[in-house]
């Protein structure tokens, strides 16, 4: 195992790490070194609602291992307070420090995209219950994991909160098309911007980040029906997908995020993937630097943007 990452000396949380741009964000702080705990509602012993057995924090800490770093897998209902408290607590008696927190709990999409219809009713046509639900995952465990975790990530400067939405500031602060799924993905947003005011004084930093069109696992083989060695099939059923994104690309955002030691530079502010390549460098698996954000505003402007001048 490599310890000679930029991180290697930094302690990582990355909650909601069981797939998706939080397992990648995961994975691209061991490839730097860091020792990241991996939280999440599936395990290989029990699966969450999400319904997606195969992906696990347990293979989530295993890759992170793999990369260069150490992952620790920590089974963690995020809307449990005393699960939470625990996780923080054995964070602090192991390590004694954190360095970085992502915020990556979501898992609301099966509402959504699925039978809830959300996309397709008005709020008040909503089962309560399921629009309350969807503000739980994406809002209210971003709350409490940082009411519990910010007092041992400030206990020295330099800490990262990363919180992570899908959408830029410029981009959400249009109606993402159902109430419940605008809130979910403007309230991150918002928090990183208060957080970094509350955290700035104390040498820390708070940031938003967003994927572009991101290629999950669950958007390729669930939604587009589609794997990562195909996927520009997908772009008969949405002209937007290519400009789409690996999963890797936003992970290795975050990594150059945590290893600037400028990064309070971006203190409070909406980030993108594409925008922080602009800057720190890297890119997609294939090499390509996507801007996912600025090619969709462009296209819904009426630009009729071409991709190449977005890679």
């Amino acid at each position: 195992m490599s310890t000679q990452g930029v991180l290697a000396d930094k302690i990582a949380l990355v909650a909601g790490a069981t797939r998706g741009a939080s397992r990648a964000m995961a994975v691209a702080l061991g490839a730097e070194g860091a020792t990241v705990y991996v939280t999440g509602r599936t395990t290989r012993d029990r699966v969450s609602e999400v319904g997606r057995p195969t992906e696990t924090i347990e293979e989530t800490a295993e890759l992170v291992t793999a990369a260069g770093g150490v992952g620790i897998a920590v089974p963690t209902d995020h809307l449990e307070r005393e699960q939470v408290r625990a996780l923080v607590e054995r964070i602090d008696s192991e390590q004694g420090r954190l360095d970085v927190l992502v915020n990556g709990m979501w898992g609301g999409d099966y509402l959504w995209i699925g039978a809830g219809g959300f996309h397709t009713k008005k709020m008040w046509e909503i089962d309560l219950d399921a629009g309350l639900r969807m503000l739980r995952l994406g809002v209210e465990s971003h709350i409490i994991t940082s009411h519990y975790a910010l007092p041992l990530l400030a206990r020295r400067p330099g800490g990262l909160v990363v919180e992570v939405t899908d959408g830029t500031a410029e981009y959400n602060a249009k109606y993402r098309g159902q109430f419940h799924f605008d809130l979910a993905k403007y309230a991150p947003i918002r928090m990183a911007f208060d957080l970094g005011e509350e955290l700035k004084d104390l040498g820390c930093t708070a940031v938003c980040i967003t994927p572009g069109y991101l290629r999950s696992e669950a958007m390729l083989d669930t939604h587009f029906k589609v794997t990562e060695e195909n996927w520009r099939e997908a772009v008969k059923q949405d002209r937007h997908f290519c400009i789409s994104e690996s999963p890797v690309y936003v992970g290795r955002a975050v990594a150059a995020l945590a290893a600037d030691p400028d990064v309070a530079r971006w203190n409070g502010q909406s980030l993108s993937s594409g925008q922080l390549a602009q800057v720190y460098g890297f890119t997609d698996v294939d090499g390509t630097q996507p801007d996912g954000w600025r090619f969709i505003m462009d296209d819904e402007a009426g630009k009729e943007p071409q991709e190449a001048d977005y890679r």
